[in-house]
């Protein structure tokens, strides 16, 4: 498994976008806040401090979407 926070962001932006096709948006929504954890933690652990609050921040935006969108489902 790659330690670069980039491929864990991707990663994560690919479970999110995948919510939205999904018939069990929440397996999507799982996977994309594990991956975000993977990037922030990745991110920190190589000092990248900016990239790793950006990374919360998006995260934290795809955890409001989740919940305002899919959670009734």
């Amino acid at each position: 498994m790659s330690d670069d926070f980039a491929d864990h962001e991707r990663d994560a932006e690919a479970a999110y976008d995948a919510m939205y096709d999904a018939s069990r948006p929440k397996d999507c929504y799982e996977d994309a806040m594990d991956a975000f954890r993977r990037a922030i933690k990745a991110a920190e652990k190589t000092g990248e401090k900016g990239e790793a609050k950006r990374l919360e921040a998006r995260r934290d935006h795809v955890r409001e979407v989740y919940r305002k969108q899919f959670r009734s489902w």
